[in-house]
């Protein structure tokens, strides 16, 4: 039940088409006037229903099970580029995209992905619609009447987010429905921070709203938004607006560490907190998860809070994730995990860039984050000299226990089924039947399984492979599927804070919200003292390394370039870990890039999505502005 009219598109359509006022007084289906429709609890309910229906899947379920931006950044590569080069990835890194025809939204929009532009603003109109009529309502429940306008309000803060992080400030402020007689001429391009603002008003609004509860803790509800996504959206959105890419110039970092503060402190005193114990010991601290060097408890209870769902209870023992995708998250193992398992593709491949963010467990970084790469194509690294632990010889030796929890490395060891039989090729391996055993995940050169190679699509492009989202035995005869994506999560809105702090200069302040996230997992403190420079590069180190492939290293990189920037540093080139097996059974690495030519989709033009080609020529016809965003 959503109407047809996306609210851009309906600039033209009421100029073109004569029926549009007769189509706007119709309800969804056709067959009744929107005043029945509002006349009817139940009719009611169900347009709220529509204002949902275009919430995005994300994780693993982009396109092809992608993971979308996550393997448009420099933190992974996407096997399919090579082995399908006409999907996402492949199209992207070729710079295969176009105003009229690009690969991030030109897709099926299976689980929500894709088609941002109409489905957002459709969403949009429908909230927008809900919020004009449901005062003047009369519903069965007078407290279902104000918590239903606050889930729309909260449904078109969350709608406008999104349009904001994909296409920067491009946007119109709709707090009504446009009448299709209105002069759309006058139709106004929003400032960034204008847009953020009107965000916030929202989720303001729902916030006040005594009706709309801060968790969700019954599953018939799962799903419905509550209060503290509001705060997790007002969190984000403030950041981005004050970050270079979207503040024109302006210094927003005062009221974003404010805004910050204030929603972290709400989260926490309503029950949010980091997830911080292992639930299930029996399997993720067996001797069969394999989660780091002597079953590492900080490891396992990382791994665990990404392979398991948050649940809907008053007493959950997943406090941290705010909101989750409704989305499943399918069979990983076959899709997004180590391709040869089950013989179909690997998907995310951790770059060696990723890689190299992780600390050795002294606290030190391993490159000197400021400039990390002596050449443009990463393949010289500038060590940090004070890191003494580090052992480019042995580099997976002592290493930050986030780093066992979210990437296969060469002689990580799993525990699964695997569906072929091991040949002599395989040294660590052979003999082995078809078989649920534990396998050594080589990831050298020849290797006939695992190892890395240009264009099988179950290889490796970078000598890893994700482990992050993957259960630790799941396979075809323990079908564990991937946990739905954490949308927010409370670790994330800790570290908008510690950004926000720093840049604001409230640095001690900002030392103890990054450090918090780095006590879960047993990381040494960062030490009071540090310079604003030197805190800002260790805040944004640890965003990459906590947040790793999660998509926000997309926006990230992006937010902090300046508009007329670019992501040559970073996204240009993507680099692996080319292992040599020596006869002896040692082995040599050497650093290359994943393939010899450059990614192309690290251009100005990149930072931001383009509006759709016909509707920003129709934007422009009607209101004489250029909506265009930059190099489209």
């Amino acid at each position: 039940m959503k109407l047809k009219y996306i609210l851009l598109t309906l600039f033209v359509l009421c100029i073109s088409l004569g029926a549009c006022k007769k189509t706007l007084d119709m309800a969804p289906d056709g067959k009744l006037s929107l005043d029945d429709v509002f006349a009817d609890n139940e009719k009611v309910r169900a347009f709220l229903n529509s204002c949902y229906a275009n919430m995005p899947g994300k994780g693993a379920r982009y396109f092809f099970w992608s993971r979308g931006p996550v393997v448009w950044s420099d933190e992974a590569w996407d096997t399919d580029a090579e082995a399908e080069s006409g999907l996402m990835a492949g199209r992207m890194y070729n710079g295969n995209a176009s105003a009229d025809n690009h690969p991030a939204v030109n897709v099926s929009t299976e689980a929500g992905n894709g088609n941002y532009w109409a489905r957002y603003w459709s969403a949009i109109r429908n909230c927008t619609m809900f919020i004009q009529r449901i005062d003047a309502v009369t519903v069965s429940a007078p407290a279902d009447k104000s918590r239903w306008k606050a889930e729309a309000q909260l449904l078109r803060a969350y709608y406008y987010s999104e349009l904001l992080k994909w296409y920067g400030a491009a946007l119109p402020i709709e707090r009504e429905v446009y009448d299709f007689d209105a002069d759309f001429s006058t139709i106004k391009k929003e400032s960034f921070y204008d847009v953020v603002k009107f965000i916030i008003e929202d989720c303001d609004a729902a916030l006040a709203n005594a009706e709309l509860p801060w968790r969700i803790t019954s599953a018939g509800e799962a799903g419905r938004v509550q209060k503290a996504l509001a705060e997790a959206i007002k969190s984000q959105m403030i950041l981005f607006a004050a970050s270079p890419l979207n503040n024109a110039g302006k210094n927003y970092w005062e009221e974003a560490y404010q805004v910050n503060k204030t929603s972290l402190a709400n989260l926490k005193a309503n029950g949010y907190e980091l997830y911080n114990q292992v639930n299930y010991p029996q399997i993720y601290l067996s001797n069969d998860a394999f989660l780091g060097p002597d079953k590492n408890v900080k490891t396992a209870l990382f791994n665990e809070y990404f392979t398991q769902n948050m649940a809907y209870s008053a007493t959950p023992v997943d406090r941290e994730t705010i909101f989750q995708s409704r989305e499943g998250q399918g069979n990983t193992w076959d899709v997004d995990g180590i391709g040869a398992q089950n013989g179909y593709k690997s998907g995310t491949c951790p770059s060696q860039e990723l890689v190299d963010a992780f600390e050795t467990t002294d606290g030190q970084p391993i490159l000197n984050l400021g400039n990390p790469y002596a050449d443009e194509q990463h393949t010289q690294p500038n060590y940090n000299p004070q890191n003494t632990q580090y052992d480019p010889a042995d580099p997976y030796k002592n290493r930050d226990p986030r780093f066992y929890a979210s990437i296969y490395y060469n002689g990580s060891k799993r525990k699964a089924q695997w569906n072929f039989a091991e040949v002599p090729e395989s040294y660590e391996n052979f003999p082995a039947p078809q078989a649920n055993r534990t396998r050594i995940i080589a990831t050298y050169v020849g290797e006939p399984q695992t190892g890395i190679h240009a264009t099988t699509r179950r290889a490796t492009r970078t000598g890893y492979f994700e482990r992050k989202f993957l259960h630790p035995n799941s396979g075809n005869d323990n079908t564990v599927a991937g946990a739905n994506h954490k949308l927010f999560r409370l670790g994330e809105i800790i570290l908008n804070f510690a950004e926000a702090a720093a840049e604001a200069g409230k640095l001690d302040e900002a030392t103890d919200a990054v450090n918090e996230i780095r006590v879960r997992v047993a990381m040494p403190l960062l030490a009071k003292g540090l310079t604003k420079d030197q805190l800002i590069l260790r805040i944004r180190n640890e965003r990459r390394v906590e947040l790793a492939l999660e998509e926000n290293r997309y926006f990230d990189v992006r937010r902090w370039t300046l508009p007329t920037g670019d992501l040559a540093d970073t996204d240009q080139w993507v680099t692996a870990m080319e292992i040599t097996r020596n006869s002896n059974g040692s082995f040599t690495y050497k650093r290359r890039p994943v393939r010899p030519t450059e990614r192309k989709n690290y251009t100005n033009k990149f930072l931001l999505l383009p509006v759709p080609l016909n509707e920003a020529n129709r934007l422009l016809g009607i209101t004489g502005i250029n909506w265009q965003n930059n190099g489209w």
